[in-house]
């Protein structure tokens, strides 16, 4: 064996690759920098009605009652029609907005919020704080189970409806997830077979006699439940704005149910009110009740009032609903329809002026056995005076708290199928904040013990990897609060803590490589050349395989496991990033001097 100069330069770093990472470097400190100050709790407050904006609104006055109150705060500013103010104790949110608003006028909106404690020039830079999960803020979890069975039913009686509409004389009813239709000859079960066939071709039809029996394709049972969450899912987000909470997660779990995480809420009965709440309007006329889709219902007084099955127009069209008292001091409710309902309505009212139309309050009780059902009540009948647009009126909705109330559930969306709670969880906001503060203690801790073996363990190297990891789970930190949507929950610290010991593994490999270098007779420089190089393809499939496994947990994981999936994968980038790039580029800086550039081959 014998040893030949190589004229290739070792342990060089261009210029251009520490101009890369000093700003990267930067940029990840400034973005993990204000989760260093943490939030505030803070209130939201703004105004629909920018037109009375300086009657209703002004900052000096909510401090006023705030300070009345026995409510300490930090600041209360005003930015155009937007009041922010920012509280000093996080236990006082809650009654804070009560104070509020009633202090303000109904058109005001006050919604919870936790503003940046950073400084300004940070802050107004983009960089935010980390956003904490519900385990380490405190709050509220729903768990929501979509019963879809009044769904179903519904779809079973609207074939019936229209075929009996379309052949007269035809009996249809329901069968566990059957539709039985029975017809007097078969000239009128030949009819309804056409007619089936060409407006609801995603049944399957199969004859018994006089009887057409109908069942509903499984991938159209499924196609409509995954329709139904997804519209429920919407509709609970948009309740949610209404009650004025942000950050709020509402997520699909498995088939049937929704997960809402209410982050920083501390009055969760009226959040759990409002979102398990199905109640819904709709719009009817009269029949007799000799019709074919005729159907009875009470009203307030327990008379039996009979209209037409088929609705004019249901709550989905329903924009926006205010609620107000009329000239005689009653409760109204104020109703805005999109253009579809605002047509339906128009061409109705414009052929039935001087007839009556009933209002029909719908809701969905769970009973003893669990099932749902739909228990109806008319509220108001009135006569139809002149032709009715998309803005109307109606009445008989109670006193003004109860008109209130529906007013909120209207212009939030009715649900398209009832949903049951079958679980909640309340996390305090003291308990939050311990669990932050033990999540952090066992990071520190970890990453002590960690810094300390490497040190007494390489000595020289020991620092270069000490700092890399330093500024590791700086980037990692940075890199959360950069990606949107991205929250921080108690198993996403442990996968930082995780993340550290990843970390060190890099820098073992490494350096590992580099000591049996020297052993064999290599110069410091020519080791430190030959480990990198030579661990760089383990490191790359330790790393990708244990990817893979995140990418997993990430995608069919929720909640607390995607928060743990989340700090892992990024910290396998990070880990990567700075064992291999940032430690190769400062031990380069260092002895990338060393001249002795013999190879031995």
């Amino acid at each position: 064996m014998k040893k030949t100069p190589s004229s290739a330069p070792i342990n060089r770093t261009a210029p251009w690759k520490y101009v890369i990472l000093i700003i990267t470097l930067m940029i990840m400190s400034l973005s993990a920098l204000p989760s260093l100050y943490g939030e505030h709790a803070a209130l939201h407050i703004n105004h629909r009605n920018v037109d009375s904006i300086n009657t209703v609104i002004d900052a000096t006055e909510v401090a006023k009652q705030l300070h009345s109150a026995d409510i300490q705060t930090l600041s209360v500013s005003q930015i155009d029609s937007n009041i922010v103010v920012v509280l000093a104790d996080v236990t006082q949110q809650a009654a804070a907005k009560t104070v509020v608003e009633g202090a303000l006028g109904s058109d005001s909106t006050v919604a919870l919020a936790m503003d940046p404690a950073a400084p300004q020039w940070l802050t107004s830079m983009g960089f935010m704080p980390i956003k904490l999960g519900l385990d380490l803020r405190g709050g509220v979890q729903f768990l929501l189970d979509v019963d879809m069975e009044p769904v179903y039913k519904a779809h079973r009686q609207m074939i019936i409806d229209e075929v009996g509409q379309e052949v007269r004389g035809s009996r249809g009813r329901q069968v566990d997830q059957q539709v039985q239709i029975t017809f007097r000859d078969s000239e009128g079960l030949q009819k309804a077979e056409a007619f089936v066939k060409d407006r609801f071709a995603d049944w399957q039809m199969s004859k018994n006699g006089n009887t057409l029996v109908l069942n509903q394709h499984s991938d159209e049972l499924e196609a409509l439940r995954s329709s139904t969450v997804q519209q429920n899912l919407q509709i609970m987000r948009s309740r949610i704005e209404h009650l004025g909470i942000t950050e709020a997660s509402v997520q699909r779990q498995g088939q049937n149910r929704i997960r809402i995480e209410l982050p920083g809420v501390q009055d969760p009965a009226a959040a759990k009110h409002v979102i398990g709440a199905t109640a819904s309007l709709s719009f009817h006329g009269l029949v007799d009740t000799r019709s074919a889709v005729s159907q009875t219902i009470a009203d307030d007084n327990g008379v039996p009032v009979s209209i037409d099955r088929r609705a004019i127009l249901g709550g989905e069209h329903i924009i926006d609903a205010r609620a107000s008292l009329d000239e005689m001091g009653m409760a109204e409710v104020n109703l805005s329809l999109d253009s579809v309902g605002g047509r339906k309505m128009s061409q109705f009212s414009r052929a039935n002026i001087g007839k009556p139309m009933a209002t029909v309050y719908n809701e969905y009780i769970q009973g003893q056995d669990g099932a749902s059902f739909q228990e109806s009540k008319v509220i108001s009948v009135a006569t139809i005076q002149a032709q009715l647009g998309s803005r109307f009126r109606i009445t008989g909705t109670g006193n003004l708290a109860e008109a209130q109330e529906l007013a909120l559930l209207l212009s939030a969306g009715s649900l398209t199928a009832p949903v049951t709670i079958v679980e909640e969880r309340t996390i305090g906001p003291s308990l939050g904040a311990e669990n932050v503060k033990n999540g952090f203690a066992a990071l520190a801790l970890g990453l002590a013990f960690t810094l300390s073996f490497i040190a007494l363990w390489y000595r020289r190297l020991g620092w270069v990897a000490n700092t890399a990891l330093c500024f590791n789970l700086v980037m990692l930190l940075g890199l959360v609060a950069l990606i949107p949507g991205a929250v921080l929950t108690m198993p996403g610290i442990a996968g930082l803590v995780l993340t550290v010991g990843m970390a060190v593994d890099t820098n073992v490999l490494i350096f590992e490589r580099v000591k049996d270098k020297m052993k064999q007779g290599y110069s410091f420089a020519q080791s430190i050349n030959t480990g990198f190089d030579s661990a760089f393809s383990s490191i790359l499939d330790a790393n990708l395989t244990t990817m893979i496994v995140a990418i997993a947990l990430y995608s069919i994981g929720n909640g607390p496991i995607q928060g743990f999936a989340l700090t892992l994968g990024l910290g396998l980038l990070t880990s990567m990033f700075t064992g291999i790039y940032l430690s190769r580029a400062i031990i380069n800086l260092v002895w990338g001097r060393d001249k002795r550039r013999m190879v031995k081959i």
